[in-house]
Formats: C-alpha cells, structure tokens, sequence
C-alpha cells in the first residue's frame, strides 16, 4: 500500500493506472529497496507502457532551490516568465492558469519557472518582490519587464510576445 502511494506521488500515476499494473509488479513484502534491487529499470517495469518516460523539461517548473534556479532560469537559452506566488494568495490562484495558457500558446518558445515566496524568501528579496503576485520576465539573465497583481488573458499574451521580442 505504502509503495502504491509513493509510485503516485513521485510518478503522477492515478489509482486506476496502478490496478491495471501486473500484480507482482508492486508488490514487494519487506522493503522499498528490495522492490528496487532488480537487472530491470523501476520506471520501465512499474510504469504503464502510454505514460512517457522522456527525460525532456517541461516549458513550467517550479523552482526548488537558488541552484535550481540559476541554472533553469539565469542560464536558460529560452526567455523565461517567473512567477511568485503563495499557495495562500487568491489572485495567485487566478493568474497561474492563466500563464500556464499563455505559456502553451508559445509552443516552447518560453518557459516558466514557478515560485513560492514562502519557500523561496531569497529569491523574494533578490528580486524586490513585495506583493504576489508577482511575474518577472527574463532573457538571458536580464529582467525584461515585470508586473504585480492579476492580468486578463490578453494582456498576458502582449506581455510574453514582449518577452519573446
């Protein structure tokens, strides 16, 4: 049971996924290591085969530490547009979907690094965020333009078009 919940929060893989897995595929008795100690490799046997296993970055991350962010986001060859957020902030809440489509709408010509200011107060403070949200856009380490509180969708399509020049 406690492997079937692991392979879902690390892997994305819903409940009805799992039940269609072999049965000896997750069941291992003693130990998570045990179940790892295997010639084949853990995603290529436990993971259904219409799930990608593509080592490929998504054009949307989220920030996990200041290392992880100079190298996705300082030394990134696309434009990126972060943003700071706060799982506690309702116009976070609203503007997030809304950049995650005007992301897509680029088709991988710009990325987006996700932010929260709460676990991530360094970053905050570097960048003078004072209010979220926040979204940055940059190009190859400079800041370009920056906005703080919500935008409708046409307004953030003109903003990432900027981005991209």
């Amino acid at each position: 049971m406690a492997f079937r919940l692991l392979v879902r929060r690390v892997c994305g893989v819903s409940v009805r996924d799992l039940q269609r897995l072999p049965a000896g595929v997750i069941s291992c008795s003693s130990s998570f290591s045990s179940c790892l100690n295997t010639s084949q490799p853990f995603l290529s046997r436990s993971l259904p085969h219409r799930l990608p296993l593509s080592s490929s970055r998504s054009v949307s991350f989220n920030v996990q530490d200041h290392e992880d962010f100079t190298e996705r986001v300082i030394n990134s060859q696309l434009p990126v547009l972060i943003d700071f957020h706060a799982q506690w902030c309702g116009p976070c809440k609203i503007l997030g979907p809304r950049l995650e489509k005007a992301i897509a709408k680029q088709k991988g010509r710009v990325a987006m690094a996700k932010v929260d200011i709460d676990e991530h107060t360094d970053l905050a403070i570097e960048y003078g965020v004072s209010a979220v949200p926040t979204v940055i856009a940059m190009r190859g380490g400079d800041v370009i333009d920056q906005f703080v509180g919500i935008k409708d969708e046409d307004q953030l399509d003109s903003f990432v078009e900027k981005l991209i020049g």
